[in-house]
């Protein structure tokens, strides 16, 4: 299983798979081919489909600038890998293609050009929750004890600069006002909420809080801003949410916090090792549900919980998202995006706090759940998976008026 560092990467919005994907793509790319006079780009499935609304050829064009590059959109086909397919061409100054490369943009900002992905190291010796638990019960040790003892010491001071973009993109996001870029014309609501929620009390301040934090974040991905994938753009504000939530709220130290992301991390991987987090394979499910599986296991560590206390409230917070598709409007990371990030970080809160009041033990374990998420993404049509083709997306456009494309 691969590094934290691959769950978690700092870059900028709106779209993981659609902006910082192909264009991480495109600069190694731009390496192999530096002599190219231009270059030719095919955007295939869902990037085609949601690419202008994800701004995926601006993302490519800047990144191959200056030299000019042509962007083609082939929107009713997929490559064999997966729906996010990227074949570049590089050309000389005659027209002719020299050098050419199929890349896959596989959720995270991940690339993928064979089965296996690209080569990366590989850093933990286990790849499913059920053998870090006994691991854990063997030794005597926590979740993310694992992580210190695999990554080394090096990984806290990436942790940190994670934790410290979360936070900035939390007080950006609270402090903009306006609306949102894209043509929808959604007002940032991070802001008012904040306000309202610093003048109540209780239950209202409480969740309040959790939702304007969310709120912060998802619009700051929507708007461009730098964001961390957790596990992805579209779902990057559901554990900030909690961390910083349950940070001020209960004045946990800046060490709890850490602990309690490596562990989130190691909850994505598994997700990502074994399933996907890509809205465009397994709709948002994968996105949302995993984000939220995520945060209600720091959720449940920082509460106090067991090990299997963390296995079981991450297991909820995917379990309880199943089914969850992929319809952004106009190909946006706005609606309903933007909405579910608020409500899937106060449901990680529930799920640890339902969890926390139990003994741990459950019948369903989250490897098994975690394998049906992947099922149920197969089994579901793709005008459901970040195509913008059904569901809301669908009915929007109807009630509009916009016309369907001509294949």
């Amino acid at each position: 299983m691969k590094s934290l560092r691959e769950i978690y990467r700092i870059g900028f919005g709106p779209s993981s798979s659609h902006t910082m994907g192909p264009s991480y793509a495109a600069q190694i790319f731009k390496q192999r081919t530096g002599n190219a006079a231009r270059y030719r780009v095919s955007l295939y499935g869902s990037l085609a489909l949601t690419g202008k609304g994800h701004l995926t050829d601006y993302a490519i064009i800047n990144a191959l600038s200056p030299v000019e590059c042509e962007i083609i959109w082939i929107k009713n086909k997929e490559l064999p890998l997966h729906p996010n397919g990227i074949y570049f061409e590089a050309l000389t100054p005659d027209g002719k293609v020299f050098e050419d490369w199929t890349v896959y943009s596989i959720g995270g900002g991940a690339l993928m050009d064979k089965p296996g992905g690209l080569d990366t190291k590989e850093v933990y010796p286990f790849s499913k929750m059920s053998e870090l638990l006994k691991l854990c019960e063997n030794e005597g040790k926590t979740i993310w004890n694992f992580v210190d003892q695999y990554e080394g010491p090096e990984i806290w001071d990436y942790l940190r600069e994670v934790l410290d973009v979360m936070k900035k993109a939390i007080d950006r996001g609270i402090d903009a006002e306006g609306v949102l870029p894209g043509g929808l014309n959604l007002a940032r609501k991070a802001s008012s909420y904040y306000t309202r929620t610093i003048q109540s009390k209780g239950f209202i301040e409480k969740t309040g809080t959790i939702f304007s934090y969310a709120l912060a974040v998802s619009e700051e991905n929507a708007a461009g801003g730098e964001i961390v994938t957790a596990p992805t753009c579209g779902a990057a504000g559901v554990l900030p949410a909690v961390l910083f939530f349950m940070k001020n709220f209960y004045q946990l130290s800046d060490e709890k916090i850490l602990r309690a992301l490596a562990t989130a991390g190691l909850i994505g991987n598994f997700i990502k090792k074994n399933a996907s987090i890509s809205g465009a394979e397994v709709g948002c499910q994968g996105e949302v549900g995993s984000a939220c599986a995520m945060a209600a296991g720091a959720a449940a560590q920082l509460m106090g919980g067991t090990p299997r206390h963390v296995e079981y409230a991450a297991e909820m917070g995917l379990e309880h998202h199943l089914g969850l598709t992929c319809d952004p409007i106009m190909g946006l990371v706005q609606i309903p995006c933007i909405e579910r990030n608020a409500i899937a970080a106060v449901r990680a809160m529930d799920c640890a706090t339902y969890v926390l009041l139990s003994d741990g033990r459950h019948m369903v374990p989250f490897d098994e759940v975690v394998i049906t998420m992947m099922q149920t993404g197969k089994d579901m049509k793709s005008r459901y998976r970040e195509t913008s083709k059904g569901g809301l997306a669908f009915f929007h456009r109807k009630k509009s008026g916009i016309k369907k494309e001509k294949k």
